[in-house]
């Protein structure tokens, strides 16, 4: 059964910076891209970031491209969201995603397996 399990979100002012983790189990992490997605409440669930397999491509959405980074460790089973600048725009649950293969996917159905996700909050 594979886990994802997010750790790293909380509160901080506009312009501070956190670093999500999000560590996986129960499948060969480093076979699979990962990404990271993020949902606002009482909108839809939208794409973060995305790295394939070794790490050497990753992809971001607009809205934090300069600002986040998307990292991963695969001897760790770990992938980071580095996020820089944050604005309260960027509230939202941060979900960690698995994907359903090496190369990442921009959709949810690209990813089949999902963390609980984590809260952060920026605060204007």
């Amino acid at each position: 059964q594979v886990q994802l399990v997010e750790s790293g979100g909380g509160l901080v002012q506009a312009g501070g910076s956190l670093r999500l983790s999000c560590v996986v189990s129960g499948r060969t992490f480093s076979s699979y891209a990962m990404g990271w997605f993020r949902q606002a409440r009482g909108k839809e669930r939208e794409f973060v970031a995305a790295i394939n397999w070794l790490g050497g491509n990753t992809y971001y959405a607009d809205s934090v491209k300069g600002r986040f980074t998307i990292s991963r460790d695969n001897a760790k089973n770990t992938v980071y969201l580095q996020m820089n600048s944050l604005k309260p725009e960027d509230t939202a649950v941060y979900y960690c995603a698995g994907g359903r293969s090496s190369w990442y996917g921009l959709s949810q159905a690209d990813f089949g397996s999902w963390g609980q996700g984590t809260q952060v909050t920026v605060s204007s």
